[in-house]
């Protein structure tokens, strides 16, 4: 069988993207998943996403970690699906969809997407990391040599060690740059390895950094390993509402396999 499939990114985040709206795509089968997101063997992603019609809202998503696994929600993966809509013609420059942590609103005008991102009521404040769950969990720890450090072994350990275990967690790396700049590092579960961006990591440091003081800024600049993203939010008696997640979604290339 051949398999129709768009690629696009997102700072670098990378997915195999197909229209699923006829049914066509064997979503049980994670071995072909798999081979898809495979570098060598396959296409080559950081996961895999379906685009499937919704009965009240403009359309659903589906993703899949570069594993074969469905997983939790992926922020970059959402605005790549949003610019993905767009180019099928399933949208104009706004989008309703529905992912596995419930309704995402969208806005898209030219390549940046804006993707609203989930309320966050609880974050963990330990003396070595925050953690939250921003559709998706996030461990997040300051790290000053983030320029040169072994993440895939640092970013494992954390990931498997306690209290996550065999759930695991994705880990970012934190260096303060100013109060409303953030550079960071992710290690992404189901990738099992750093990925040069991560649209819910990016919402849990900027959500995470302004629970602990280090700002004060609701808008805040992120520096990731492929490119810049921004997250918004308004914070409503310790809840963090109307997050934003804002960046580019670029076409990469179509083809068949």
């Amino acid at each position: 069988m051949t398999q129709t499939f768009y690629k696009y990114q997102g700072t670098g985040n990378d997915f195999v993207m197909i229209d699923n709206r006829s049914q066509t795509f064997d979503k049980n089968n994670t071995k072909q998943v798999a081979f898809l997101c495979d570098r060598r063997f396959g296409i080559g992603a950081d996961g895999l996403i379906l685009l499937e019609n919704h009965p009240d809202l403009d359309f659903k998503m589906v993703y899949y970690n570069a594993d074969g696994n469905e997983s939790t929600m992926c922020g970059n993966g959402g605005r790549c699906l949003v610019a993905f809509a767009k180019h099928l013609g399933v949208i104009k420059d706004k989008a309703v969809f529905e992912a596995i942590d419930g309704l995402h609103h969208a806005t898209i005008k030219d390549d940046i997407v804006s993707l609203q991102m989930l309320d966050v009521d609880v974050v963990e404040n330990h003396k070595s990391h925050v953690f939250l769950n921003t559709g998706s969990p996030h461990h997040v720890q300051f790290e000053e040599t983030i320029e040169a450090f072994d993440i895939k072994s640092l970013g494992a350990k954390i990931r498997y060690g306690a209290p996550y275990n065999q759930a695991g967690s994705n880990v970012n790396f934190v260096k303060k740059l100013s109060d409303s700049n953030f550079r960071l590092r992710t290690y992404e579960r189901g990738v099992e390895d750093e990925t040069l961006s991560c649209g819910t990591g990016a919402t849990a440091v900027a959500i995470g950094m302004h629970y602990i003081g280090e700002t004060e800024k609701n808008l805040i600049d992120l520096n990731v390993e492929g490119g810049k993203l921004q997250v918004s939010f308004d914070v409503d008696n310790g809840v963090y509402k109307n997050v934003w997640l804002i960046g580019p979604a670029k076409f990469v290339f179509k083809g068949n396999i």
